[in-house]
């Protein structure tokens, strides 16, 4: 083999193992293989595109950067697909929606995700649909507000699909439908179960002792499921006041950590076997709103939000001993309401605010340690996509595109 075939290979293996195809990257936890290095100037803005409103995070894969998006003066939202290294525009695909206004932007929440040669994408009405990653083309779509009588949220459907062998796993709210199960095919029901209605946050999967479960936060519970038949395996009670579980849980040195605005966080070992859940830890103080903590060595990082009824909010980054739950120090004013947070594999912690401000932070247990900070984008709430040594981010009206190399 040449060395200039063997080089290129080696490229295309990094290209194909360094897409972020889904909510929360290629784990769905925060986390991604590339290094995050300082830089001693701002961020290079390779390409930026107008986009219309919404609080849904790009995903990349196979070159592309797929976004879901709000059509301007229209009650209607577009799956938007573009070229990763150009930005050009390959494709949208745009349909009709429900009224839907909130006090908090107009656009979709929920993520989509890009399997096999489809992605799928939830709005904020709930509308789920399958398109064809190479044109748009429409595969088959359900309105999961008709289809399971799922009331409304108030600020619009936020779970972002877990695609699991063929399964796309959702929690949709319904009455005996709070979790449903579609066809990755073609759209059929496989199965719908509880009745804990619908919050915001996005479930993940994970396997323990040759078993697969799939972990929700429900407004009543942090519960785990099986994905193939829909059956509960454990369940322990967890209700936030105002019913708005919105972070993503966490399943990190053996423990899955929920949390919510109201109540704080607890940790909970998967049992073995079902029965009685005793929580390993809990923390009223570190009250997540929709930041999902991430896990970097041997600490938990969590961006908190100020438990109401407040007037002045923020946003604060905890580093959490995940054996005890003890928060080791707090950095305050991180953001307002949010800020995400990315590691890298180099272990370095990429703090992306609200305000648009981006920091790359060092872990320590005995302090935080910022190394370097840039305003690389307007106000946001949409999580960055971190794919071939580039930064995808999606502000008020746009998809930027950043080198970090």
């Amino acid at each position: 083999m040449s060395a200039c075939r063997w080089v290129l290979m080696v490229a295309l293996v990094f290209l194909a193992g360094a897409d972020w195809p889904q909510w929360l990257g290629p784990n769905r936890d925060g986390s991604s293989s590339e290094s995050l290095n300082p830089w001693t100037t701002s961020p290079r803005v390779v390409w930026k595109q107008r986009v219309g409103e919404g609080h849904s995070s790009p995903v990349v894969a196979d070159g592309r950067v797929y976004l879901l998006a709000k059509e301007p003066n229209r009650e209607a939202e577009v799956l938007l697909a573009f070229d990763a290294e150009t930005g050009w525009e390959l494709w949208k695909s745009s349909y009709d929606r429900a009224p839907f206004k909130s006090i908090f932007g107009n656009g979709p929440r929920s993520t989509p995700a890009v399997v096999n040669g489809k992605v799928y994408s939830m709005g904020a009405t709930g509308i789920v649909r399958c398109s064809d990653t190479a044109t748009g083309k429409l595969v088959w779509q359900v309105d999961t507000a008709q289809a399971f009588h799922a009331p409304q949220l108030f600020f619009g459907a936020s779970c972002s699909p877990l695609v699991i062998d063929g399964r796309i796993l959702l929690n949709v709210g319904g009455k005996n439908s709070a979790l449903v199960a579609l066809d990755a095919g073609t759209g059929k029901t496989l199965w719908a179960t509880l009745d804990d209605g619908a919050g915001y946050s996005s479930p993940i999967s994970f396997d323990t002792a040759g078993t697969r479960q799939a972990i929700f936060l429900t407004p009543k519970a942090i519960l785990s499921i099986d994905p193939a038949q829909g059956h509960p395996l454990w369940r322990y009670a967890f209700a936030d006041l105002l019913g708005e579980a919105s972070a993503t849980p966490v399943f990190a040195h053996g423990v899955v950590v929920g949390s919510t605005i109201t109540l704080g966080a607890v940790a909970i070992k998967p049992p073995a076997s079902a029965g009685e859940l005793q929580a390993v830890w809990k923390n009223p103080e570190l009250t997540s709103y929709f930041s999902t903590p991430v896990p970097v060595k041997d600490q938990l990082y969590m961006v908190t939000g100020t438990k109401p009824p407040a007037i002045n909010v923020e946003a604060t980054l905890h580093c959490v001993d995940p054996a005890s739950g003890k928060s080791l120090w707090k950095e305050s004013r991180v953001g307002k309401y949010h800020a995400s947070l990315l590691r890298g594999g180099n272990d370095r912690l990429l703090l992306m605010s609200d305000s648009g401000r981006m920091a790359l932070v060092a872990p320590d247990a005995n302090g935080y340690r910022e190394q370097c900070s840039a305003k690389v984008c307007g106000e946001t709430w949409a999580h960055p996509a971190l794919s071939g040594g580039r930064l995808y981010v999606r502000d008020a009206d746009s998809l930027i595109c950043l080198e970090l190399k």
